[in-house]
């Protein structure tokens, strides 16, 4: 079945970089958009990045200027590159993408990946 799998996530100081991936797996035709969420404990899940299947980008104003969400379409990966991270971005980020597959055209998310940023 189709798979995301997040990675890269983990504990970083304040003023710090990171970098997320995010790799699609499985019987895929083709991938439309994907995305980064996050979610903080005690907060609702939301959009930080997303991007087209062509590149075009759309980010969060709370992110602008510091990240920057990236695809390889050979890879099926989708990166979210972090950097000037604050203690606020701390949460769980989750990918998220519309895929055609064997089993249809879809949205799936990914497992989470935890990311804490120390003051």
């Amino acid at each position: 079945q189709v798979q995301l799998v997040e990675s890269g996530g983990g504990l970083v100081q304040a003023g710090g970089s990171l970098r997320l991936s995010c790799l699609a797996s499985g019987s895929i035709r083709s991938i439309a958009n994907m995305g980064w969420y996050r979610q903080a404990p005690g907060k609702q899940r939301e959009l930080v990045a997303t991007i087209t299947s062509s590149g075009r980008t759309n980010y969060a104003d709370s992110v602008k200027g510091r990240f920057t969400i990236s695809r390889d379409n050979a890879k099926k990966t989708v990166y979210l590159q972090m950097n000037s991270l604050k203690p606020e971005d701390t949460a769980v980020y989750y990918c998220n993408a519309d895929i055609d597959s064997a089993y249809g055209y879809r949205n799936y998310w990914g497992q989470g990946t935890q990311v804490t940023v120390s003051s």
